[in-house]
């Protein structure tokens, strides 16, 4: 007959609230282990903040100028047909293109916040300080506020731009110009986005 062999207990709970052996120590190094002012645990809804930020100010100027500039291409079946040209109306798709443009430059902003958020390996040892929440941040805005602010120049120059060089083909070079310019606008944030977001100071987390 074998000999019956012990089964391993769960650890017990002693009156006192305290758990025993190892368990224990670890309970008491983590309530020891004190919390950098620099890595706070709301630390992290910057980031997210941010990362919201730049894609929904960026979807609402490719939105916008987008509309406007589809509204001014649905404009040219009011013009008399001898003056609408198919190529014309082919060529005018482009500030609805660069409008779009908008949207991906706040998607790009918005992956690369996300990639940066970095989980918490256990209590009090979180590896996102405020610097890095606050770089997230200011990239989230400068990206979304700028593509905010191209939307609304490409959707203005576009929805009158469209009908204009419908009637004058000469103008279509020059209104190319104005809605490039238009466009630089989410790409100067977009440059400057990158540069903040790249910011990490996770070291500071070890100071207390």
């Amino acid at each position: 007959m074998l000999p019956k062999t012990r089964a391993s207990a769960a650890p017990r709970k002693p009156k006192n609230g305290a758990y025993s052996g190892q368990y224990g120590e670890m309970a008491i190094f983590c309530r020891k282990m004190p919390i950098s002012p620099y890595c706070p645990e709301y630390a992290p809804f910057f980031g997210f903040v941010g990362a919201a930020l730049a894609l929904v100010f960026g979807n609402m100027g490719a939105a916008y100028g987008t509309w406007k500039s589809a509204l001014g291409l649905a404009t040219i079946a009011k013009l008399p047909r001898h003056k609408v040209q198919t190529e014309m109306v082919m060529k005018s798709i482009m500030p609805v293109i660069l409008s779009g443009v908008c949207g991906i430059f706040g998607l790009i902003i918005a992956v690369i916040i996300s990639s940066g958020m970095r989980l918490p390996t256990g209590p009090s040892t979180t590896t996102y300080s405020l610097y890095t929440g606050y770089a997230h941040l200011g990239a989230g805005l400068t990206v979304g506020l700028s593509n905010l602010a191209s939307g609304l120049a490409i959707g203005m120059c576009g929805n009158c731009g469209v009908q204009d060089s419908c009637r004058q083909p000469k103008l279509y070079i020059g209104m190319v110009l104005i809605w490039s310019f238009g466009s630089a606008l989410g790409l100067y944030g977009l440059i400057v986005a990158l540069i903040i977001a790249t910011k990490d100071a996770s070291e500071l987390c070890l100071l207390n």
